[in-house]
This record gives C-alpha cells, structure tokens and sequence, in this order.
C-alpha cells in the first residue's frame, strides 16, 4: 500500500469496518468496544493516551478513528492533535471526536483541510445507539456528522453575518441539517418535505450565500461548514 493513502472504507457485506479508539475512561471505552462491536465494527485498537492513539492510527490505518478530545497526559486536546497528526500522515482518515462541551475552535480544526470524512459529537450523543452508530458510519464513508450544538453556536455566532440574515426560518432549518451532514433525503424525511421542495430549498440557500451548487452531498456540507466558519474569521 502506498505511504500516504488510506484503505478506505470496507466493502459492505465483506469486511467489518476496522476502528481505533481513543478514551481514557476505561469504563466509556469499554463501552464504546462492546457498543462498536455489537454493530459489526472490528475494533482494532482501544487506548487511553494521545501518543498511543497517534502510532495505532498511523499503523492500523482504520477505517475511522472515535476519538475523545482530552486524553492523557495533559488532558487539554491530545485526542485532537493526535487525530490531526494522523491525518498527516494518512490522508483522510477518518476521524470522529467526541467532546464533553462544545468547543467551536475544535469544529474549526476538524475542518481546516476541508477533506470531509470528520465528524464532532457530545459525548453524550453515545448513550443514544442508533444516532452515534449513524454517525460512525457516515464518517466510515467519507462523509460529515457535527453535532447540532456545534452548528447551533457557529449559526449563533454569525447571526449578524448579513447573508444569513437572508434566509427564511425554513432556510435556516435545512441549512442547519445540512451542516450537520444530512443528505436531502434525511432532510426531506426529518422535516416531512417533498425531495422537490429540499432541493428548492438548498439552492436558494446557496444563492444567497453566493457558494456554488453541488449535487454531491458530502462537498456541499463542506461548502456550508467552510461558509460558517471563515464568516467566524
């Protein structure tokens, strides 16, 4: 395999995803193995420190990396900053971190390469199964999952930024299940509108940001995160 390219995710149906984990808490990490498990991930890695994280990312190369901000030995952002070091080192590999509070400078970093294939979530986000798994695997897959919170705050704290003064409260509805890494079907079925009606919706929405269309799901989220963050600059 080539130095700096990642195996991508598993063929459905033929190898369970491979992940690493990084959380100091034995018993959340435990969790999170018996919890991973039991959806058909293979967890290849669990550790509790940011340089053990940083050599079982670069090694493994997983198909996505669940990640705690604070580990060992500081507990600042080793979690981060070894999953960003990683991601040096193996082009986008994915990471999803999860974080006790929001922190809106940790969603900034996450999206700095703008590559996708990240995704930022409370850690309380992992008592509730069926929405943490769905966030795992969208990662796996290339694609975004943040937080609500996290899209609240940025969204809060361009609430002066002129073009986003623009949107209609159905606008602002759909632009923020978009940032969340929402597909439009996930939208037409979260807010019970017609495909039609989603997609009207998202291009007025970036018409009024001046951002290209696209149909692709995952470069529009990135569009929008892109968007929200350089108006916070």
């Amino acid at each position: 395999m080539d130095e700096g390219s990642h195996r991508g995710p598993a063929p459905v149906g033929m190898l369970k995803p491979r992940v690493v984990i990084g959380e100091d808490l034995y018993l959340l990490r435990d969790g999170l193995v018996h919890l991973l498990t039991a959806h058909d991930f293979d967890v290849v890695a669990a550790v509790e420190s940011g340089p053990e994280l940083l050599k079982a990312l670069v090694t493994e190369r997983p198909d996505v990396a669940v990640v705690d901000v604070r580990l060992p030995p500081t507990f600042t952002d080793e979690g981060l900053q070894a999953a960003l070091a990683a991601r040096r080192a193996v082009p986008g590999l994915p990471v999803l971190v999860l974080s006790q509070h929001v922190e809106q400078l940790y969603a900034r970093e996450l999206l700095a390469d703008g590559t996708g294939a990240i995704g930022y979530l409370l850690k309380d986000r992992v008592f509730n199964a069926d929405q943490f798994i769905d966030a795992v695997r969208r990662v796996a897959s290339g694609g975004t999952a943040m937080d609500p919170e996290v899209i609240a705050k940025l969204l809060a704290s361009n609430a002066r930024h002129e073009p986003l003064g623009r949107l209609t409260p159905r606008e602002r509805e759909v632009l923020e299940l978009m940032a969340e890494g929402r597909s439009n079907a996930a939208i037409s079925a979260r807010l019970f509108l017609s495909d039609s009606a989603v997609a009207k919706h998202t291009a007025s929405i970036f018409a009024k940001l001046d951002l290209a269309p696209d149909n692709d799901d995952n470069r529009r989220v990135l569009a929008v995160l892109a968007y929200l963050n350089a108006a916070r600059s």
